[in-house]
């Protein structure tokens, strides 16, 4: 079982984490549809459902920043009113 464990700390540490800006690129990249996902895929190293989720999630954000859900209503303090 060591040996087991000591693998798949390498694979873990094997795993290239991508910035917000680099999914951002990517999302909008395969958006733009110049090149199939497939190829996007290829082409930054990536698995397609990897895309697919990060698109999930960029379209998801978006979608909520429009609805306003971070807007945050504060009540009047005494100080500032």
């Amino acid at each position: 079982m060591p040996a087991e464990k000591v693998v798949k700390d390498i694979r873990r540490a094997a795993r290239k984490h991508y910035s917000a800006g680099d999914k951002i690129r990517v999302v909008l990249d395969g958006l733009r549809g110049e090149d199939s996902i497939a190829e996007l895929s290829r082409r930054e190293g990536t698995a397609e459902n990897l895309y697919y989720r990060w698109s999930k999630d960029f379209l998801e954000a978006g979608k909520k920043r429009l609805a306003g859900a971070r807007r945050v209503r504060r009540s009047p303090t005494s100080s500032r009113v």
